[in-house]
């Protein structure tokens, strides 16, 4: 190796174990220290996003790939620098907005580890180690949620993709036992197959009903009540008046995306066994209520799950992603299992040379389990639900403080960490929507926004919303936000306008609960 092309790090460019995890960590450690006096100090960037983004462009120079790079630390320097100039930082106590939390350092560290090996998890010789890493941390996980010995589950890319996942195995599984067989008939061989969630359900259940072929009017919701959580008399009521069509699933939401709240899953679980429908629980948000002893009984009735979301990128720290799908009996994954002969021949298979292949829809799989798995030996479910209640106690205090101030009213109460709330005013709609945006543009809080349908309104109405994932965040850090809020509102409203384009509302920054 020419010393023109030597890695400045080590006598390799690549990350081989010891030293050259030892050299990534010391040009880690110097970047850091390169870029320190660059950050913010806010959640995010202040200006305009045009502005914001520009100032990315600009600091990667023009558009292409060059001919001749400009050195490891310098490009990572200049990233590291780009984003601490005109990144988020989910560390800062005003960040506020969605269920992002800022990561624990032993995960990000054990992250590193996982890319450093590029294992992968589909075969026996792509990464032993991180095999039997996945299997035991699935089998943790599925006993915490009150699975049996014949549990499995699988990590995925992220929420979205594990009700896919289980959504697909549901149908499968479903089809089977009425004699068909849809990976060779296809879904036309179902008789209107439908898919039962409530109104306020996360909508990657119509995107995996869409993936899946059954299009997004297979998804039948169910009316929710004050607390937005399902009425089982109306699910029972939907059923029935389906008529003749396939029933594949019904999907309850532990942890809904907007308020944390938690449908009734035992009564849930009634109906689907009465009417023998697979019932698969949402808890992408809600599942870390386990952690806690304070609050695992809201999550009474998961136990009696076919199978189950979970996102530990939400409450569990963990750098996304982290996602894992469960299921309360692993021979259900049967309907993915593929031989495919340069990967699992089946003598290899035999003589215990397999892998996870065939419980999932990806093939190359990163090990995302070593930063899961780290994290659990390192804190164990105390110390993790005691951070949960940190910052269930934080939303509690908001919701204190939204109840004192006649300028705010509540939208809806507090189950995990969410806070829904608004700001009274004559245009509530503009007034709200540019409040918050005048909060990110000076980057001095950052909140979220969705829209409720409240009763006695006509329409959906622009509502603020406070999700608390930082449990070293403090009261006084909560007061701050509210007075910088309220002042900031005051603004906004003798103004008596909002900035251009306040109607417009992109997919991921509104959810409407009907």
């Amino acid at each position: 190796m020419s010393e023109d092309h030597q890695s400045v790090w080590g006598a390799s460019r690549f990350a081989r174990p010891g030293d050259g995890w030892a050299d990534v960590g010391r040009g880690l450690a110097e970047v850091a220290a390169a870029v320190s006096d660059h950050h913010h100090g806010a959640p995010l960037p202040s200006g305009d996003p045009v502005a914001v983004l520009g100032g990315v462009t600009a600091l990667l120079g023009p558009h292409g790939i060059p001919e001749t790079g400009i050195g490891e630390t310098e490009a990572l320097t200049r990233l590291a620098r780009l984003v601490a100039e005109f990144g988020l930082d989910l560390t800062h106590p005003m960040a506020a907005a969605h269920l992002q939390p800022a990561p624990l350092s032993v995960a990000v560290a054990a992250d590193a580890l996982a890319s450093a090996t590029n294992a992968s998890l589909d075969t026996y010789d792509s990464g032993p180690a991180t095999l039997a890493l996945e299997t035991w941390t699935v089998q943790s996980l599925a006993r915490m949620a009150g699975f049996g010995e014949h549990a499995g589950g699988v990590f995925s890319p992220g929420g979205s993709i594990s009700n896919l996942l289980a959504l697909m195995i549901a149908r499968d599984h479903t089809a089977a036992r009425r004699g068909v067989d849809v990976r060779h008939d296809g879904v036309g061989a179902l008789h209107r197959p439908v898919v039962f969630c409530s109104r306020v359900a996360h909508f990657s259940v119509h995107r995996a009903c869409a993936a899946l072929g059954l299009g997004e009017s297979a998804v039948i919701p169910v009316d929710v009540d004050s607390h937005h959580r399902m009425i089982p008399e109306a699910l029972e009521a939907a059923i029935r008046e389906s008529g003749p069509a396939t029933p594949l699933a019904i999907v309850a939401t532990a942890g809904t995306t907007d308020f944390g709240t938690v449908d009734p899953l035992g009564e849930i679980a009634d109906i689907a066994e009465r009417h023998e429908i697979w019932m698969h629980v949402d808890a992408a948000y809600g599942f870390g209520s386990l952690f806690s002893d304070r609050l695992a009984g809201l999550l009474a009735g998961v136990e009696r799950a076919d199978s189950i979301t979970l996102d530990l990128h939400k409450v569990g720290w963990q750098p996304a992603a982290a996602s894992l799908m469960l299921l309360s009996d692993a021979d259900r994954f049967v309907s993915l299992n593929r031989s495919v002969a340069y990967l699992n021949p089946d003598d290899d298979v035999e003589a215990g040379y397999s892998g996870l292949l065939g419980q999932t829809l990806q093939t190359t799989r990163r090990p995302d389990v070593l930063k899961v798995a780290t994290t659990l030996l390192a804190y164990g479910r105390r110390t993790l639900g005691e951070m949960l209640d940190k910052c269930n106690d934080l939303a509690l205090y908001a919701e204190q403080r939204v109840a004192t101030e006649l300028q705010l009213e509540l939208v809806a109460p507090v189950t995990l960490t969410t806070v829904v709330f608004r700001y009274r005013c004559t245009d509530l709609d503009a007034v709200n929507g540019e409040l918050r945006r005048r909060l990110i543009a000076d980057g001095k809080a950052l909140i979220g926004r969705t829209q409720v349908r409240i009763p006695g309104e006509d329409e959906p109405q622009t509502c603020l919303k406070l999700t608390l994932l930082n449990p070293e965040t403090s009261e006084s850090d909560i007061d701050e936000l509210f007075d910088e809020l309220l002042r900031v509102a005051l603004e906004v409203e003798s103004e008596g306008t909002a900035a251009p384009g306040a109607e417009t509302h992109s997919e991921e920054m509104v959810r409407v609960s009907e």
